[in-house]
């Protein structure tokens, strides 16, 4: 197994333990899950950089890379709203693009072909990836709060709000990637029904 792909593994397991200190009570715990989910994000940065500099593209990887930033992705917004930090509804739309996304991929691959990641879907597991990193330091900064300073009606409210905006954004980002993902993709629908005619 090549490097990049070693990476992308380790970005799966980095989830599990990001969830572990995410869960975990204190500022300390709190700042190690946003370190960890940092360095597990720049993960997919590198492994795609080193795969195409090195020429270590691999089916396994094209399957996996994707694979690997949805669990990491969704990890985080199902334990946010497990914290009560985040509405559903985003994450909603969230899974269900997702689901669709990796049904549209399976389908291809029983016929022999491998879409790999489109720039959409990159810039949209970006904007995900904004936000977790948003929704993680207001976390911090409530849990900085309880232990060294008193956090106002006024600027907690402000924080909700950037919050809100930022799962707004990616949802709305997530949903337009989805379709485009679909429509580019389209032959392979119109094929199979014509197939079946």
């Amino acid at each position: 197994m090549n490097l990049p792909n070693k990476l992308t593994l380790l970005r799966i397991l980095l989830t599990f333990v990001f969830m572990f200190f995410l869960f975990s009570q204190g500022l300390a715990a709190k700042i190690l899950a946003l370190i960890i989910f940092s360095f597990a994000a720049l993960t997919d940065l590198f492994d795609g950089m080193i795969a195409k500099s090195r020429n270590l593209i691999t089916n396994f990887g094209k399957i996996m890379d994707p694979i690997a930033d949805k669990i990491l992705v969704l990890a985080a917004f199902l334990s946010f709203i497990q914290l009560q930090l985040i509405p559903a509804w985003p994450v909603v739309v969230i899974i269900a693009r997702e689901s669709i996304i990796t049904s549209l991929r399976l389908f291809a691959l029983s016929k022999g072909i491998v879409i790999a990641a489109s720039k959409g879907g990159k810039h949209k597991t970006v904007s995900q990836l904004v936000a977790i990193f948003i929704i993680l330091l207001s976390l911090i900064l409530k849990e900085a709060a309880k232990k060294y300073f008193s956090l106002s009606a006024a600027y907690a409210e402000v924080i909700g709000s950037i919050v809100y905006a930022a799962m707004l954004s990616t949802a709305v980002l997530t949903l337009i990637s989805g379709i485009s993902y679909v429509w580019n993709n389209r032959h392979l629908f119109l094929g199979a029904k014509h197939a079946e005619k």
